[in-house]
């Protein structure tokens, strides 16, 4: 009896040992936190486009498609975000299911030389935030379903956090003067916020970073700044910040702060998605309300 209590005992730890957690893949690092929250300690998480950095401009490596073929799950934002990513699963031929955290998300969009785009920033949006978490729990599930449970809690807690971090958003922008819901970011990252709260986001650049504003799309701006006296130009953590300098200098808008687009800060409150959020949401509210 002693024995096998013995080999019981020595067993266990070998058979915890033999359960390897999902190895999960996420595009940006937007993803990659979000994922991390649900997935918890189940997951080992790689992520390809890090803090600070620019998914619209990235370049893939032959690394990357090492780690698209040994992934088991894939995330990816969805609405045409990051095409190279698309042509990474297509040729490697990966077996990992990939998922669109933006399914479901109805999409703004917009019209750029002379094509109707979506408007891939969804994460800007609080409400689509609750739709990312469910699609990333729906797909931990489906290659991990014994730990279906744990994804449920975590997710729950999670989603809490996104709802207390609404009623943040809609007290503090619910306060704004009309008239100050009108600001220039470099580019059109943030319509998705601004559509759920009557902001008017201006930006020299389209939706994305590849497209550089031409001169007369500066003196444009710098006009319609001036008629519509326009108060506050804001950077953002992943653009040159001397295209807004000079829109700023010629304009006479004030610099309104450094705003959170397209990626998590490597440390700082903007190191995780809700922090990021609500370093926005702090950012704005105190340029707005002057």
């Amino acid at each position: 009896m002693r024995r096998a209590l013995l080999l019981l005992a020595l067993a266990l730890p070998f058979s915890a040992q033999a359960a390897e957690p999902v190895k999960v893949l996420t595009s940006f690092s937007i993803l990659a936190d979000m994922t991390r929250q649900i997935g918890g300690d189940h997951i080992a998480l790689t992520n390809l486009v890090g803090p600070d950095s620019d998914a619209h401009t990235y370049e893939t490596t032959p690394a990357d498609g090492k780690q698209v073929l040994a992934a088991d799950l894939i995330v990816e934002n969805g609405l045409q975000f990051e095409p190279w990513l698309d042509r990474l699963v297509a040729s490697t031929e990966t077996h990992a299911k990939v998922i669109k955290a933006s399914d479901g998300v109805l999409p703004r969009t917009l019209e750029e030389d002379g094509q109707t785009i979506p408007d891939p920033h969804a994460w800007n949006s609080l409400a689509n935030a609750r739709i990312y978490a469910a699609n990333i729990l729906k797909g931990l599930d489906a290659v991990d379903p014994a730990h279906a449970a744990d994804y449920q809690r975590n997710h729950d807690a999670y989603v809490a956090k996104i709802d207390d971090l609404l009623k943040v958003a809609a007290k503090t922008f619910g306060s704004l003067p009309p008239g100050n819901k009108r600001i220039v970011t470099s580019h059109d990252a943030f319509g998705y916020l601004g559509q759920a709260y009557g902001i008017e986001f201006i930006a020299p650049q389209g939706l994305s970073t590849e497209r550089e504003a031409t001169a007369a799309d500066v003196a444009g701006l710098v006009r319609q700044i001036r008629e519509q006296h326009i108060k506050a130009v804001f950077m953002e953590n992943i653009s040159d910040s001397r295209l807004l300098k000079q829109i700023a200098e010629e304009s006479g808008a004030r610099i309104g702060g450094t705003l959170y687009s397209d990626a998590l800060s490597a440390e700082g409150p903007g190191s995780t998605y809700l922090g990021f959020y609500r370093s926005n949401i702090e950012t704005l509210g105190k340029a707005l309300a002057r």
